[in-house]
C-alpha cells in the first residue's frame, strides 16, 4: 500500500467494507440460483452456517466494497482501478486457500473417477465404502496458484492500471468454465451453469 501512495488506514477502511460486504454477496448469490431451497422457509437464508456461499458472489461484493469506500476516499478513476489491482492477487491466494476447505468438508466435487485415477478423492458413504472423484478444489487450487505467480510476474510490467484486476478475471474465469463442467454441485440457469456463463 504505502508503495502504491495509501496508508495502513485506507487499507483498513477498505477491509472494514469489503470483507462482510463480500460475505454478505457471496451468501446472496448462493440463496438466489437456490431459491427453492429457501421459499418455504425464507428465514433459512440467514443461516449461513448450514452452508452455502459463491465466489462470484464474493467477488462481486467485494468489488462493489472497494468501489465505495475509494468513491468515499474521493479516489479518482485510476486510482480506484489501482486499488483493484493491489487487492486481485490477495483474493486470488485466499482462493487458492478456501479451496482446500471443500476438501476437509469432503464437498464441491467433481464426478466419479476410477479406482485407478491419479487425481482421486475418496469419500466414504454411508454405506462405509469409498466412493472416489475428480478433486476439482485440488484442480482450482493449482489453477489459481499458477495464475498468482503469473500475475506476480507480470505485476510490474504493466501498461495501465487495471490491467492486474484484468488478468486475474480472465485467467481465474477461463479456469473455472473447465473445471466447473466436472463438478457435480453447481448453480444452475435453466440448463446452463452459471459460474461457466460468468
Amino acid at each position: 500500500a504505502k508503495r502504491k501512495g495509501l496508508d495502513a488506514d485506507c487499507m483498513l477502511d477498505y477491509a472494514l467494507l469489503t470483507v462482510p460486504t463480500a460475505i454478505v454477496f457471496a451468501r446472496l448469490y448462493y440463496v438466489i440460483f437456490e431459491w427453492d431451497q429457501y421459499a418455504a422457509n425464507p428465514i433459512h437464508a440467514l443461516f449461513i452456517w448450514e452452508g452455502g456461499i459463491a465466489i462470484y458472489g464474493a467477488i462481486i461484493g467485494g468489488a462493489l466494497g472497494l468501489f465505495i469506500v475509494s468513491k468515499w476516499k474521493k479516489f479518482d478513476k485510476d486510482r480506484i482501478f489501482r486499488v483493484f489491482d493491489m487487492v486481485s492477487p490477495g483474493v486470488m491466494l485466499g482462493q487458492i486457500i478456501g479451496r482446500w476447505g471443500n476438501f476437509v468438508n469432503g464437498e464441491c466435487h467433481g464426478l466419479e473417477a476410477s479406482e485407478n485415477f491419479f487425481f482421486r478423492m475418496g469419500l466414504m458413504g454411508s454405506n462405509g465404502r469409498f466412493t472416489y472423484y475428480h478433486p476439482t478444489f485440488l484442480y482450482e487450487s493449482v489453477w489459481n496458484l499458477i495464475g498468482f505467480i503469473l500475475i506476480n510476474v507480470f505485476y510490474k510490467k504493466k501498461k495501465f492500471n487495471g490491467q492486474v484486476t484484468l488478468e486475474y478475471l480472465a485467467w481465474y474465469g477461463f479456469g473455472r468454465m473447465f473445471i466447473e463442467g466436472l463438478r457435480t454441485d453447481s448453480l444452475y440457469i435453466g440448463v446452463f451453469r452459471i459460474s461457466q456463463v460468468v
